[in-house]
């Protein structure tokens, strides 16, 4: 199980992982392990509430496929295991920041001083730049 928050649990039969060359600079050793990861998670056929769901598909992240699929690849480690680790948590902290729910935005006017404030400040930088022009115009 991949605790996510309180009360959000996901089951590690939503989660496949699969074992990749990592890429970049290496040793002898590069082409022979698989220690880079590919986590793929189903959004739409997970078990996370809906508005979780919705959230994370409304992203636009590049990670999330026309397929709604969430693919992570991680292979900045060295092992297997800490790279499988570090996918995990990347996974965790995208779901978490998708489940806290945004807050609603309250529309505010600006005071009648601050609206005075900039008419005035137009004004003056009208005046300055008609002194810039040239006296034929």
């Amino acid at each position: 199980m991949l605790e996510i928050g309180p009360g959000l649990l996901l089951g590690e039969d939503e989660i496949e992982v699969q074992g990749i060359r990592a890429q970049g600079a290496g040793g002898q050793n590069v082409n022979k392990v698989s220690s880079a990861v590919h986590l793929r998670f189903d959004i739409r056929a997970s078990s996370l509430p809906a508005a979780v769901k919705h959230r994370l598909l409304a992203l636009g992240d590049r990670r999330i496929n026309r397929q709604g699929v969430l693919v992570i690849k991680a292979q900045s480690e060295r092992t297997r295991a800490r790279n499988l680790s570090d996918a995990r948590a990347r996974l965790a902290a995208l779901i978490r920041s998708a489940a806290t729910v945004p807050r609603r935005r309250i529309p505010t006017r600006p005071t009648r001083a601050a609206q005075r404030r900039r008419l005035e400040a137009k004004t003056h930088r009208a005046r300055i730049k008609a002194l810039r022009r040239s006296p034929r115009e």
